[in-house]
């Protein structure tokens, strides 16, 4: 039987398209609905890439009443007016990369005349002005409110975070811009903004002060990213192509898919969803890539791991309270905030009774991303170089289960790695020498796509650092200045591998010793399958 073609909206963000051309479309629509009926004025963060302008295209397109697009659709049986309402719709993704506020003005400016409701008045100089005109203008000729919804409000601002002269000056430019939000409420029927990051309402939105923002809201946390109930429904179909292609099971596949792409969380007590984007172009191209980081890393995230000297093995095991993660970005006094609201980290779990979260890194493709983005700025060392002179090595003895090979690689390659200044710069920083080494190795481990997590809780300790392989699990502790014999030994006495014994996998104990005047891996240890 032929098999009807699947189209994916890759790269498309309006809704009307997607529906017209018989898209894919996985059915949110009644979370639209609850959104639009929920509060007035609405802000919601999202990281890049996750459905935030389809979604704003949706609420674009609910508003005009166009009702023929949402038959059969979640939202039919709880819309019974489907009342038409003029909506301004401003996407500020547009006017990002501005090196001036002067520039920035005029951008905006350019932009809103370019909408199909503008009319120009001399009397309107500045971007505020201009909107503000155009919510009284369309409520005047329409008799009905203005719905307002802005895309990426936060978009001219992230390239400038620490450059605080030019900050300050575009702040002033958005603040002007946002102030006939509140000035002309009695216009507005519905205001929904979204970006990537949380910008405190004493700067940009200081005379918004009712809008509510949702971003933890349970009810929304799953509005953009597909659940796992959606992945084996509406997209289910597309994993059995996919798995087919790649001549594996469905479940195979989708456990492949799970581990790659899926595990963000948007609320304390809420279902883990899927990256869309990755997920669509994955099916698209019927290849698992990390697509998400392939679309590039934001310089913004680049600088701020720099400028705040982010110690990224750190970054699997957070424990928190929300205000940790959830304050101004131009309040921040570490990049934890940015890292959250971008999605380079997730909410894993929480704990009601002390109110603290447990953040992670999401899943195998941002582990990764991080990796080819900061392995040369953290380690002086070439991810292209890596794969080539060492990867391929490593990576098949780890394959093989053949530890004692796989650390032979490790000790050849870190051996001939020039000892640079970047080199020298991080030993200096790091709080211990075997944070260093840690760091390198945790690097070069999880570029290698190896799920390796370091600094592991267990039973009230730390194990440096856990890999978990389809087959083995290795469980490892780091040294310098000691024994691998001592190191092994404090796995034991410690129980690092204990919480691994019912797993069903081999467990593997190495314990490392690394030699600071060589700078490579001096010896190691190795015990298995032994009773823990």
């Amino acid at each position: 039987m032929e098999q009807i073609m699947r189209k994916y909206p890759v790269g498309i963000q309006t809704f009307s398209e997607i529906i017209k051309e018989n898209y894919i479309y996985v059915d949110k629509t009644d979370l639209v609905w609850e959104l639009a009926h929920y509060a007035k004025f609405i802000f919601m963060s999202r990281p890049r890439r996750f459905g935030k302008s389809l979604l704003t295209s949706t609420l674009d397109s609910y508003f005009r009443g166009d009702r023929e697009l949402f038959e059969g659709l979640k939202i039919m049986p709880l819309e019974k007016e489907w009342m038409r309402y003029p909506v301004i719709h401003i996407d500020l993704s547009i006017v990002k990369g501005k090196s001036s506020a002067q520039e920035l003005q005029r951008s905006l400016v350019l932009l809103l005349k370019r909408l199909d409701v503008y009319e120009d008045f001399s009397d309107e100089v500045t971007p505020g002005e201009k909107l503000e005109g155009m919510i009284r203008r369309l409520y005047k000729t329409t008799g009905r409110q203005v719905v307002v919804i802005i895309d990426e409000y936060d978009a001219p601002l992230l390239d400038v975070l620490h450059t605080q002269s030019t900050l300050d000056a575009m702040r002033k430019i958005m603040q002007e811009f946002y102030v006939p939000l509140k000035a002309n409420e009695a216009y507005i029927k519905f205001c929904f903004i979204t970006g990537i990051t949380k910008f405190s309402q004493l700067s940009i939105f200081s005379t918004i002060n009712n809008l509510v923002n949702v971003t933890l809201d349970e009810t929304y946390a799953t509005l953009c990213g597909f659940t796992e109930e959606e992945l084996c429904t509406t997209l289910w179909p597309d994993v059995e192509r996919l798995a087919e292609a790649s001549k594996i099971s469905p479940e195979q596949m989708h456990d492949k898919l799970k581990q790659q792409y899926d595990g963000y969380h948007f609320a304390a007590n809420s279902p883990e969803v899927y990256n869309p984007f990755s997920l669509l172009t994955c099916f698209l191209h019927r290849k698992l890539k990390n697509y998400w980081f392939a679309s590039g890393t934001p310089t913004f995230l680049i600088r701020q791991l720099q400028h705040f000297h982010t110690d990224i093995t750190s970054l699997d095991s957070l424990d928190v309270p929300e205000s940790a993660f959830d304050q101004p970005t131009e309040n921040m006094k570490d990049a934890l905030p940015l890292l959250y609201q971008s999605g380079y980290l997730t909410i894993k779990d929480y704990d009601p009774d002390t109110e603290a979260y447990y953040l992670a890194i999401p899943n195998q493709e941002v582990r990764v991303g991080y990796i080819y983005g900061l392995l040369p700025t953290y380690t002086g060392l070439n991810s292209g170089d890596v794969q080539i002179g060492f990867a391929a090595k490593f990576w098949k003895a780890l394959k093989q289960g053949d530890i004692d090979l796989a650390m032979r690689h490790m000790q050849s390659y870190l051996a001939g790695i020039p000892y640079v200044e970047g080199f020298k710069q991080k030993l200096a920083e790091a709080k211990t020498k075997e944070g260093f080494y840690e760091y390198t190795f945790y690097l070069i481990f999880s570029m290698l796509n190896v799920y390796a997590r370091t600094q592991v809780k267990v039973a009230g300790a730390r194990v440096d650092m856990v890999i978990l392989m389809p087959d083995t699990i290795y469980v490892m502790e780091l040294k310098v200045g000691d024994t691998a014999r001592h190191a092994l030994e404090q796995i034991e006495t410690r129980g690092y591998a204990k919480p691994y014994v019912s797993d069903g996998r081999r467990v593997v104990k190495v314990g490392i010793r690394f030699d600071t005047d060589k700078h490579t891996v001096d010896e190691w240890e190795v015990e298995e399958n032994v009773e823990c």
